[in-house]
């Protein structure tokens, strides 16, 4: 799991004076919001890297044909309990075979490390009050689990 460190996070969320710029120049690392996405998708050259923000509200299979020119797609978790985004992410690497950083952001806390891992998230931007050095126990607490994920699609009792 990558812990992403909000000021030194090469992918820049495109904003003027007044909030996302409708029609932002193509440049690597742009993060999009959905709406900028669909808007410039037509014409944002393939070779130049861009990144999504997707609402947990959003169907994911909107993005679905625009998976292969996506190096990030950023999904929300606007509080801790409310957990649509681990189906989104779900969905992206089982799926569609997203290989892309499947990044999580918002209210993101300690306690959901182990689940954000094994739905797909590789990478975190963790709730300002969350420590670094608790998320990474948080992952080392359960060694394995009965149950497959998309990491390890067998369920336990099958690897015998």
């Amino acid at each position: 799991m990558k812990f992403i460190d909000p000021s030194r996070d090469p992918w820049h969320l495109v904003v003027g004076e007044d909030g996302p710029m409708p029609h932002p120049d193509p440049a690597p690392n742009r993060l999009l919001t959905l709406e900028q996405w669909h808007a410039v998708r037509e014409h944002w050259p393939a070779d130049v890297p861009a990144g999504v923000v997707v609402p947990n509200d959003v169907d994911i299979e909107t993005i679905e044909q625009c998976l292969p020119r996506l190096a990030l797609v950023v999904l929300q978790f606007p509080k801790w309990v409310d957990g649509r985004a681990y189906s989104q992410a779900r969905i992206l690497r089982r799926r569609f075979r997203f290989a892309g950083e499947v990044r999580a952001t918002g209210d993101v806390v300690v306690d959901m490390l182990p689940l954000l891992q094994r739905t797909g998230f590789d990478a975190v931007a963790l709730r300002g009050d969350q420590k670094i050095e608790s998320a990474q126990r948080a992952l080392q607490f359960f060694p394995s689990h009965y149950q497959g994920d998309v990491v390890h699609h067998e369920p336990h009792f099958a690897k015998a």
